[in-house]
């Protein structure tokens, strides 16, 4: 009977997988967080951990690409890869000498990050991360989020300086 029961709970159908659990995982947290401390607060929290990650995946890039330090062009390229990578859907909507804006079609977090905009931190300070680590000067609007009800995320890389 144990084995019956066992192989009848493993062929259920249903839609729990690692990337599932997860993306529930950190919507959780991010939730918890914000009903808990606030938005601004969580924000902050989710924040450090974007700029850890994004001090990583910035070392991990120049490692790959064998730099010290990437290019402008780099950079950008990176921003767009690493999200494609995660399955999020970045594209450049408009680049000048001082700012880039990025469009976003589909979350990495997908339905995930619906109602927690402090998640969309992560996009934040790895992006910033990334590019202040490489061009010295990093300022990352979210214009729009999917976390906040917009179809798609507009997110706007500012650079002080000329690069």
């Amino acid at each position: 009977m144990t084995n019956t029961l066992n192989h009848s709970i493993a062929t259920l159908n249903l839609s729990l997988e690692r990337d599932i659990f997860l993306r529930t995982l950190i919507r959780e947290l991010s939730g918890t967080l914000q009903d808990v401390v606030g938005l601004e607060e969580a924000s902050g929290f989710i924040s450090v951990v974007g700029e850890r990650m994004g001090r990583q995946i910035n070392q991990d890039y120049k490692s790959a690409l064998e730099v010290s330090n990437l290019s402008r062009k780099q950079v950008v390229d990176v921003l767009i890869d690493l999200k494609r990578r995660i399955q999020g859907d970045f594209y450049i909507i408009e680049q000048n000498d001082e700012k880039i804006v990025f469009g976003n079609r589909v979350c990495p977090f997908a339905e995930k990050v619906l109602n927690r905009p402090a998640m969309c931190m992560m996009t934040s300070n790895v992006f910033g991360t990334i590019a202040a680590n490489n061009l010295g000067y990093a300022k990352v609007e979210l214009q729009e989020t999917i976390a906040q009800g917009a179809s798609g995320c507009r997110v706007i890389r500012q650079q002080k300086q000329h690069w």
